[in-house]
């Protein structure tokens, strides 16, 4: 590295701020495998907001010469019916030892997923400049919902993303970006000229794109990148690269069958577990008192019963009952077996998304059981995804997903799309799942809204895992959507989403379950509460079985001194009859969604 200096920063300060700006931005730049020998300079550039990509480069309209590249002629710039490239015009070229070889691209426009559409709409400017940088037609200076929905569309193909590692849940969603004009017209090469990487700079709160050469270029040279960097399976990049090239993949099985044994054991190397070693349980006098060590209000606040009491020292603790996951039970078993936890080891089977998924399909096969809508990771099962999601869509059929963060609540990060190219894009933000999302849900008529999306939570106790001992609160909790249902404005929360007590600025309706019971069945008299209830404690029943099935790591592990507490959250959706009627209404988990207390934390994810 070298440091910037001149009158205004004499050597030893130029040092110094470089040593610095290491300190706080080193891990970020390794990270994104910038050459050390740029660090200097980009530090300048970021000082003085030096923009100076114009000096070496230049964009260049390329005119198609042949009726048989008519039907290519979008795919070097896709979304447009011209196409760009951006090339070195710079008559001395471009040497990548040079330290001054990197440069700074802005962004057009940064946004989180859920704010798009408001933004196109509400700020000035901003969808006529996405408009003529992504090719699509706009007339007029008023918003068009037609625009709007083309360039919410083709953004997949020029969006990038970061996200934010420190701040709360909601600062932590990942953001997306488009690079400005000069950045969105860099084309794509299997093997580029050149790389790009986000960059965010703490001083001054700015995101960039940070442009490096990999090689050295002469002028007239092109400046590629690959779009699907760092990957190398060919079916992979295939995958990854269809929103700019499209690929036909229905000739692939989508059969996802259940990860191997090997997968399980990474997860719990992952989340740092040490399983316990057997013991037997323990029998307490009927008056013993419990001694509870708990980090939770909601215990200390509602534990009352005279039996138990609280102590501030987790060594002298009976009971520990912890809103962190639990990770040495080894340890616990070895040294305090009959200490109490509300924990089983290997929980993350049940409490993460991508892992629920694949236990599940113990029940019903690759396609999963009737409880679960059809679900693929998108790490570890995208092709097969593609090709079911082609061949519903070549049969006609219904094509809603929504698309989920493994690890995070509350629908945070979460979206209901029918793009492809959306959901492609989304694998390289978090670790994500895609379900099948419920197009015929079982509705519910508010009376001062119309007929909304609910969805139900049951309290599951889980006693042990061997035998299965399972017990299901019989209270269970309503949430409403507030506004009626349609298949339409996907991007509409208080529509398509029920979780609506994070934001104090939205209607919470509340029906408590008493209530609630007497109404559904005078709107759907055919289908009294019991029977449903019964098919949802009958899934309840299977899921529990297939996850208690196997040994651990690949089940839950059987230690006598684990109780747990679990929420289950679910929808009802009509079942279609072969006749294209509508049939029952049978239980769907609203999933994979199915939170404990303690939120187990999985490389990538957050808690």
């Amino acid at each position: 590295m070298e440091a910037e200096s001149g009158p205004e920063n004499p050597p030893e300060e130029g040092a110094r701020a470089l040593a610095e700006f290491a300190a706080l931005h080193g891990p970020a730049l390794r990270a994104s495998r910038v050459p050390e020998r740029y660090w200097g300079r980009l530090l300048h550039k970021l000082e003085h907001e030096v923009f100076d990509a114009g000096e070496v480069f230049g964009i260049m309209q390329v005119e198609e010469v042949g009726e048989e590249e008519e039907a290519q002629k979008k795919q070097p710039n896709p979304g447009s019916e011209l196409c760009y490239k951006v090339i070195v015009t710079r008559e001395s070229g471009l040497q990548a030892a040079d330290p001054n070889s990197i440069f700074l691209i802005d962004h057009a426009w940064t946004c989180r997923v859920e704010h798009a559409r408001q933004q196109l709409q509400q700020v000035p400017g901003l969808l006529h400049r996405m408009a003529n940088l992504m090719g699509v037609e706009f007339h007029g200076e008023l918003p068009s919902a037609d625009a709007v929905a083309l360039v919410l569309e083709e953004m997949w193909k020029f969006n990038q993303t970061y996200q934010l590692s420190q701040g709360t849940a909601e600062e932590k969603v990942p953001v997306w970006y488009i690079m400005d004009e000069f950045g969105s017209r860099i084309q794509h090469a299997d093997v580029p000229s050149f790389a790009t990487a986000p960059f965010f700079y703490m001083p001054q709160q700015m995101a960039y794109t940070m442009l490096w050469p990999l090689r050295d270029l002469d002028t007239g040279e092109e400046v590629t990148r690959d779009f699907a960097y760092g990957e190398a399976d060919p079916l992979l990049r295939r995958c990854l690269l269809l929103p700019w090239a499209p690929a036909d993949l229905q000739d692939l099985s989508p059969a996802t069958p259940e990860p191997p044994a090997e997968y399980y054991q990474a997860i719990l190397e992952e989340n740092k577990e040490q399983l316990p070693l057997g013991i037997s349980p323990v029998v307490h006098p009927s008056d013993h008192i419990f001694r509870v060590y708990t980090d939770m209000q909601q215990v200390l606040k509602g534990l009352t019963h005279p039996r138990f009491t609280f102590t501030q020292s987790e060594a002298d603790a009976d009971i520990l009952f912890s809103f962190s996951h639990f990770k040495d039970y080894r340890r616990l078993s070895q040294e305090r077996p009959g200490v109490l936890l509300n924990q089983f080891p290997c929980e993350s089977l049940l409490t993460v998304k991508d892992c629920l998924a694949s236990i599940s399909r113990r029940a019903g096969g690759p396609e999963g059981p009737h409880w679960l809508p059809r679900t693929f990771n998108l790490r570890t099962e995208l092709p097969q995804f593609i090709s079911y999601f082609q061949q519903r869509e070549q049969r006609g059929e219904d094509n809603h997903w929504i698309c989920k963060p493994w690890n995070l609540a509350r629908s945070l990060d979460t979206h209901v799309t029918k793009s492809l190219h959306s959901i492609i894009r989304h694998r390289e933000s978090t670790p994500k799942v895609v379900s099948k999302y419920i197009e015929s849900p079982v509705l519910f008529l508010r009376d001062d809204v119309g007929k909304v999306k609910f969805d139900i939570r049951y309290i599951v106790l889980l006693r042990s895992v061997k035998p299965l001992s399972l017990f299901v609160y019989d209270v269970f909790w309503l949430r409403f959507s507030n506004r009626p249902f349609e298949l339409n404005d996907l991007d509409d929360y208080e529509k398509h989403f029920t979780v609506m007590n994070y934001n104090p600025d939205v209607v919470l309706k509340q029906v408590h379950h008493d209530e609630f019971i007497p109404e559904f069945e005078k709107q759907y008299p055919e289908f009294p509460w019991k029977d449903i209830q019964a098919e949802i404690f009958q899934a309840f029943t299977e899921l529990f079985q297939v996850a208690c099935a196997k040994p651990p790591p690949q089940g839950l592990c059987d230690y006598p001194s684990s109780r747990a507490m679990y929420a289950v959250d679910l929808m009802l959706k009509w079942n279609t009859r072969p006749d294209g009627e509508r049939g029952s209404c049978v239980p769907r988990s609203r999933l994979p969604g199915f939170p404990s207390q303690p939120h187990h934390r999985r490389k990538g994810g957050s808690k």
